[in-house]
């Protein structure tokens, strides 16, 4: 039998990229192309807040002329839904799908210590079921 994880300490990516919410659109543009991801999680005051995700700068466009100047917390989404490292994979997936995201922080009291994704369910689910690579 697999030991495949059970909680999300076991499947999140850490550290989290982060930026300020004054921070500009184009700044938080910058730092998603540098890390090769879709979101990066905004902080106020060092605190998680919100999200700003690639969709919500696409839906910025259409409403926002100036884009890159304008602040990331004009175009962030929230309130910021998280979960604790000890959160079970599939309450995690079922929180995900009742608020429609697909990226979900992970806070130990007051600290951000990850994030898990959508993609990194799906390769836990994956794994779950006994899919394999190879080919046959």
């Amino acid at each position: 039998m697999l030991n495949l994880p059970r909680y999300l300490r076991e499947i999140m990516s850490s550290p989290v990229i982060c930026v300020d919410e004054s921070s500009p659109v184009g700044e938080a543009l910058q730092v998603m192309n540098e890390h090769n991801i879709g979101s990066v999680v905004v902080l106020r005051n060092g605190v998680p807040v919100g999200m700003l995700t690639e969709r919500d700068i696409l839906r910025g466009l259409v409403i926002y002329k100036g884009l890159p100047e304008l602040n990331v917390g004009k175009l962030m989404s929230s309130p910021l839904i998280t979960c604790s490292p000890e959160t079970p994979i599939p309450k995690a997936f079922a929180l995900m799908h009742e608020h429609h995201i697909r990226r979900l922080p992970v806070m130990d009291g007051n600290k951000l210590v990850g994030i898990v994704t959508e993609r990194d369910i799906i390769y836990w689910m994956l794994k779950l079921v006994g899919y394999s690579e190879r080919r046959h």
